[in-house]
This record gives structure tokens, sequence and C-alpha cells, in this order.
């Protein structure tokens, strides 16, 4: 049976990542790709657990490899998602969670149309920017960097199968809960995983 390719894309701020650390904690069957990035670790993350972090002549050398299934530059460093462990994991049927950008999920559902999209919104701008600022971890540069290109990236909505507006987090989690129960609900993926007893009923 082949597994399920989920796509979870946001700007910056939006609660993105927080979203899809409950989602996994909430739904073992899942699990998530770790892309890798150029960019430095931010305290407390760990090589090989948020991302693979690598240099640029590494990520380069990788892609003149055709070893990513997507890649892209964002705010100055590169992100990109192993081709041949998204692959083999879908084979074996496992459900796949990418949290990548925009970009990259035109990358992906350009090789895998059936692959389902999430993108995540913030209640406001006003609310994303304060959520920036809480970080602590940025400039003003930065934060202003990040919420112009917040802009330019929603403007990317319309291309995903569902919207979920991150207000409040435990409604937002709930909401991405259904998304996957709902794939794993379609008729195509129940025929598939059920084989005998549609057999035997039709």
């Amino acid at each position: 049976m082949t597994g399920h390719l989920l796509i979870v894309t946001a700007p910056s701020g939006a609660g993105k990542t927080t979203l899809v650390r409950l989602l996994l904690e909430n739904d073992p069957d899942l699990s998530v790709s770790i892309s890798h990035s150029t960019r430095a670790p931010r305290p407390g993350e760990r090589d090989g657990v948020e991302y693979h972090f690598v240099s640029v002549p590494d990520f380069l050398e990788k892609v003149r490899n055709d070893a990513f299934l997507e890649w892209a530059e964002v705010h100055g460093n590169y992100y990109g998602t192993s081709r041949s462990g998204i692959e083999a994991a879908l084979l074996a049927g496992q459900d796949v969670l990418l949290e990548i950008d925009w970009q990259g999920a035109q990358q992906v559902r350009a090789l895998f149309p059936a692959a389902i999209g999430v993108f995540v919104l913030p209640p406001s701008l006003d609310e994303l920017e304060r959520r920036l600022c809480a970080r602590a971890t940025d400039s003003a540069e930065t934060i202003a960097r990040r919420v112009a290109a917040a802009r330019e990236e929603m403007r990317h909505v319309a291309e995903f199968d569902y919207v979920i507006i991150n207000d409040e987090l435990q409604r937002a989690l709930h909401d991405l809960l259904a998304v996957v129960r709902a794939t794993r609900l379609r008729y195509a993926a129940q025929r598939q995983r059920h084989s005998i007893l549609f057999a035997t009923m039709l």
C-alpha cells in the first residue's frame, strides 16, 4: 500500500512548527521528513532532529546530484527535501508530512499530484509580527523582512487544498488532525487499504 504525502506550508511566525509537532504527538502513524538546511541552528535545535544542518557547498553538491525532491532559497538560506527518503517511505506505506514553503510545495506537487497541501495562516499580519517579535531571535530589520515576505507567500494560498487559520492553537490542531483523517478516508485510500473487503462486497 502506498502512503499519503501531506504538505504543510505557512509564512514564518504562523505557528506551523508548533502545529506539526503537536500533530506528530497525536498521530503516531505519521512521520515528518527532516529537511536539509544551510542556516545556523537556533538555540536548542539539534542536527538530524529539526533539520540536517549542512554547509552551502555540501548543499549545492546535493543539488547537482539531484538528491532533493525539492529545494529553495528562503531568507538567504537553502532548504531541501531528500528525494530517496520520501520515495522509500511512501513505497513502504508510510504517511509522510513535509513542512516546506510554497515554492517547495509547487515542486513536490508537480512530481506527486496526489499530495495534499495545507496552508496555515495567522489570524492577522499584526499578530504575525507580534509572534515574530516574541521569539526574540531576530533583529527589527529581519522581522520587517519576514513580514514583507509573508505577504508574498500568502498570495499562494489558493494553490492549496486546505487552509487553517491558527488563531487558537488547539482548534488549529483539531483542524489539521481532521485533514489527515479525511485524507485516509478517501475512496481510493480505503479501497487500497481494505482490498479484500471491497472485493467481497462490490
